[in-house]
């Protein structure tokens, strides 16, 4: 990466990052049903097979460019509208009605699809090479799952991403009395967590009070994966809420999103019955709170982070990652960006990229004291 302002893979309306990416809530599409679905620029059909399973198809029939949202489903596979050719869960054609055996070779293209936290997600690649999104702190707890609201917003969703690490943000627009400082752990190579290392303050009675929730740092951990899907974690020792903000860019360089709550499974009837949906309502609110809190900036914001301070930090480390990321030719994603494929080149990068964060011309040896020390600027 030149520069911070002249990026190959963050913010860019041209770029489509290889990862899953939400398409819709599991219970819109019923056994048996298909859908058309305009998804990161590209046109597809999502069908549900009689066996219960979700796949997801190029549109149009190669026969006579009919779309497929218009045919059936036919067991595992589809069946054009237009003359009934029909194509297997793999995407081969399988039956042409006029003819006893097709007498010709075709296949459609077929996407991988899964299904988690009551949405179904599709894979902007060939073959997937990680996970769709988790919470670190859940990976391997049974969920129970709710919705809040979907939502749009006028920006990229990288700049959506990137505003629940701005540090100074959350004291000059929301007011908050702890200046928030982020411990940044790659978690592989597709994911990346920001978790707050401050302390709540004790200048007042009431912060006083709270901070006895609290053994350790205020809790606040915001994790990313491939920079459109993320999680945040917040509240007290005895009752973490969990929120997934699901994001997919759109053709015109906005954010389509999908809020899911998440809480860990409580068994028993009290537990499946009260506390659950108790925790998931508020968890709800929660999550209202972080959709609705800059949305008048996401609707004119033009993103450049020109003039960087050491304040940004968390900013440009989430850029340096998105930068690592492959992508993948999909829809509007007509760039492709390669991957850093030895140290010396990452170093390189690091150097660079460290070195933007100065705001005047003092020598990168003072920049990078700023980075490892927290010095004064």
């Amino acid at each position: 990466m030149s520069s911070l302002t002249q990026t190959q893979v963050f913010n860019r309306t041209d770029t489509v990052i290889e990862s899953w990416y939400w398409a819709m809530k599991s219970k819109e599409l019923k056994k048996g049903q298909v859908k058309p679905l305009k998804f990161l620029g590209r046109d597809l059909a999502i069908y549900r097979g009689e066996d219960g399973v979700v796949r997801a198809v190029d549109a149009y029939c190669p026969h006579m460019g009919a779309h497929f949202a218009e045919g059936k489903v036919d067991g595992k596979g589809i069946r054009c509208f237009f003359h009934g050719w029909k194509f297997d869960e793999a995407g081969q054609l399988v039956d042409i009605p006029c003819r006893k055996a097709p007498g010709i070779h075709e296949q459609i293209k077929t996407h991988p699809v899964t299904e988690k936290y009551g949405t179904i997600w599709i894979y902007t690649g060939e073959t997937p090479t990680h996970p769709v999104h988790f919470v670190p702190e859940l990976e391997h707890v049974e969920l129970d799952t709710s919705f809040g609201n979907t939502f749009e917003k006028g920006c990229h969703p990288n700049v959506v991403m990137v505003n629940a690490i701005d540090a100074h943000h959350f004291n000059t627009v929301h007011n908050l009395p702890v200046k928030l400082k982020f411990e940044i752990k790659p978690l592989g190579a597709n994911m990346v967590q920001f978790n707050n290392l401050t302390h709540m303050p004790k200048s007042h009675w009431l912060l006083r009070f709270f901070s006895r929730f609290y053994k350790d740092a205020l809790t606040y951990s915001m994790c990313y994966t491939s920079g459109s899907t993320g999680s945040v974690t917040v509240g007290p020792d005895f009752l973490h809420c969990h929120i997934i903000f699901a994001l997919r860019p759109t053709p015109e360089g906005k954010a389509e999103g999908l809020t899911i709550l998440l809480t860990p499974k409580r068994f028993g009837a009290f537990g499946r019955l009260v506390i659950n949906p108790v925790v998931l309502f508020a968890t709800k609110l929660v999550g209202n709170y972080f959709a609705k809190g800059d949305t008048e900036v996401f609707k004119s914001i033009r993103f450049s982070i020109s003039r960087p301070i050491k304040e940004d930090e968390s900013i440009i480390r989430f850029i340096q990652h998105l930068e690592k990321q492959k992508t993948s030719l999909w829809g509007f994603g007509t760039h492709l960006n390669p991957k850093a494929t030895t140290e010396k080149a990452n170093e390189a990068e690091e150097l660079a990229e460290a070195d933007a964060l100065t705001a005047d011309n003092r020598p990168r040896e003072r920049h990078l004291r700023v980075l490892q020390h927290g010095e004064a600027s």
